[in-house]
Parts: C-alpha cells; structure tokens; sequence
C-alpha cells in the first residue's frame, strides 16, 4: 500500500479541485476517504485471509465500495451540493486503489470485487509499497516509502494545485 501520507495528498487535491467553496468537512472527510480503505487490515485479527474478498485490498478497495461510502456520506452529511459531495468522496475513496495498484509489492487490488475476486496491477508500479504496522514504517524501508511517495504522488499533487490556483489568480485578473 501506499502510505497514509501519499493517500492524504490525493484527497486534499481532490478536494481542493472539485470543491470550489472550500469545505474543510468536506476536505476532512475526502482525506479519511483515502485512508478508509485500509481498515481492511483488521482483517488479518480475525483470520481472513488475503486473497478472500474481505482481505486486504479486497472490497473496501473496490469500485462498489467507494460508489457505497460516496452515496452515504452524499445523502446524510452532503445536504448541499450532493454532486460535488458524491464526486469528491467517490474520487477520494477510489484513488486509495488505484495508487496501490501502482505499488512494488502485495497481490493486487480487488477492483471488481463483489463481482469478481480477481486482483489487479497497473503496469506502472514505482511506487514502493509501505510496510504493515507503525514499527516498520520507521525504518529504512520507510524512508524509502516516503522518497517514493514525494516523488510519484506528492510533487505531481503539488504541480496540480499550483497550476489551479495559477490559473485562478489568471481568471482573477482578466
């Protein structure tokens, strides 16, 4: 998996490009939508395996789930702007397996699941895969994570929300 800082970066950029008011609700909940997915760790306590629907990068890291999570949180907190609510949090959630999809290491993400149980990669996987648990993330590996992170999701979520706000201050002046 990515670590839960890459994951933050991709729901602060989601949000700050599609919610155009600013909500920090809103900006609070798409960075929590982007760390969710990997509550399915819980899992392993409870003796699921992997590679069964409800393992890691399983469901939680499905399309399904993230249409799920972005319709609940739409219709009990999203009272306004329903659309903007849903795409934000549908977004938020949905790039969790998509940035694990593009790491070093695991067994693939379960897009399809309840449908269908394959796992999947993309084929760029530069992205080095985080470590399970705080006492190995603070190692060498870890450093390597973040490296990795800087390099492949937090500088390019820079680049973005530099050229939107270049682009408003553009708008702005003309």
């Amino acid at each position: 998996m990515a670590s839960i800082f890459g994951h933050s970066a991709v729901g602060l950029t989601i949000s700050k490009l599609i919610d155009q008011k600013n909500s920090r609700l809103l900006l609070l909940i798409a960075i929590l939508s982007t760390i969710l997915p990997d509550f399915d760790v819980i899992g392993f306590k409870f003796g699921i395996p992997y590679t069964h629907p409800l393992g890691h990068r399983g469901f939680t890291h499905s399309i399904i789930f993230a249409v799920l999570w972005a319709l609940i949180l739409m219709f009990t907190i999203g009272k306004k702007n329903k659309l903007m609510w849903f795409l934000v949090i549908f977004l938020s959630t949905l790039s969790h397996g998509i940035l694990d999809a593009m790491t070093s290491g695991g067994r693939g993400v379960g897009f399809l699941i309840p449908f269908n149980n394959n796992r999947f990669f993309f084929p760029f996987r530069k992205i080095i895969v985080s470590p399970l648990g705080i006492k190995n993330f603070f190692s060498e590996w870890g450093l390597q994570v973040v490296f990795s992170e800087i390099k492949y999701v937090i500088l390019p979520c820079f680049f973005i929300l530099a050229v939107r706000i270049l682009i408003k201050r553009v708008k702005k002046n003309f």
